[in-house]
C-alpha cells in the first residue's frame, strides 16, 4: 500500500531517466511535493502521437493527474481515497481499474521518495523508501481520463499497481502486524519502455519485487503537534488586555 509518497522534483533526475526536455517554465507539484490520494503529481506515459511513426515525438511525455483512479462514475476526486493503489491480483476484474488495464492505459510515477507505517515499535512510525544510488524511483501504474460531472472539465487520473510483500525483507514489516503486507511495484530503468509499451497479456510478467538491497529505509517521523491552548476555567482570571498607550 502507498497512500503517500513524494514526488520527484529534481528535473535533471526525470530528463535523464526518461529522456524528456522539460519546459523551461516547469514547476514540480505544490504542497511540499508530499503526495497525498486526490492531489495532482505527475506520471509519465507514451505521447498519443507517437503511433503515428513520427520520429520527431518524444518517447515519453511528462503529464499530470490526480492521484487515485478515478472512473466514469465518480462524482469528484474524494473518489481517489478508494482507487489510489491497484491489488494486481483482482486490476483485472475491479471496475474501477479493469478498462485501464485491458486497454492497457500503462504509466510510471516518478518518485523521489515512498512512505509506509513502521508498526515494530509499538506505534506507527513513518518511514521514508528511496533507492539506494538516490536514483528516481518508477513505480508501475495505470491511467485513465476523467470527465467532472460539474464543470465539464477532462482531467487525467492514475494509480499505483500493488504486489503481496509477504516475503519481502522490509516490506513485510510494514502496517500492522495482523494487516496483509503489500508494496508498489517498482520498476528497473531497462523495463521502463517495455513496460509501457506491453499488451494486456504480459502485463503481469513486471509486477516482481523490488530488491530490498537496492532500497534505503530511514524513519522519519513526523513533528510533534503543538499543545493545545488550555481554556480557562471559571476561577481562571481573565486574559490581560494589552495596553492601547
Amino acid at each position: 500500500m502507498c497512500s503517500h509518497y513524494q514526488a520527484e522534483k529534481r528535473r535533471k533526475q526525470i530528463e535523464k531517466h526518461f529522456g524528456i526536455t522539460l519546459p523551461p517554465n516547469w514547476e514540480p507539484p505544490p504542497g511540499g511535493l508530499h503526495i497525498y490520494p486526490s492531489h495532482m503529481a505527475p506520471f509519465i506515459r507514451r505521447p498519443r502521437e507517437r503511433e503515428s511513426g513520427d520520429e520527431a515525438v518524444p518517447a515519453f511525455e511528462l503529464s499530470e493527474g490526480h492521484f487515485g483512479m478515478l472512473p466514469s462514475w465518480a462524482e469528484d476526486t474524494k473518489y481517489c481515497k478508494n482507487t489510489y493503489n491497484a491489488r494486481t491480483e483482482t486490476v483485472a476484474t475491479k471496475a474501477s481499474y479493469k478498462a485501464a488495464w485491458a486497454k492497457p492505459r500503462h504509466c510510471i510515477v516518478p518518485c523521489q521518495a515512498i512512505y509506509e507505517p513502521d508498526w515494530r515499535p509499538g506505534t506507527p512510525v513513518p518511514t521514508r523508501f528511496t533507492r539506494g544510488d538516490d536514483e528516481t524511483l518508477g513505480v508501475a501504474g495505470l491511467w485513465w481520463p476523467w470527465k467532472d460531472p460539474k464543470t465539464g472539465a477532462w482531467a487525467d487520473s492514475f494509480t499505483m499497481l500493488t504486489i503481496n510483500a509477504a516475503n519481502h525483507p522490509q516490506f513485510m514489516h510494514m502496517h500492522r502486524p495482523e494487516d496483509e503486507k503489500r508494496m508498489v511495484v517498482i520498476l528497473p530503468e531497462a523495463q521502463y519502455g517495455e513496460w509501457l509499451d506491453a499488451p494486456a497479456q504480459r502485463s503481469m510478467d513486471f509486477m516482481n519485487p523490488f530488491p530490498a538491497e537496492r532500497l534505503a529505509m530511514a524513519p522519519e517521523p513526523l513533528p510533534p503537534k503543538e499543545p493545545k491552548a488550555k481554556a480557562p476555567g471559571p476561577k481562571d482570571p481573565p486574559p490581560e488586555q494589552p495596553s492601547l498607550f
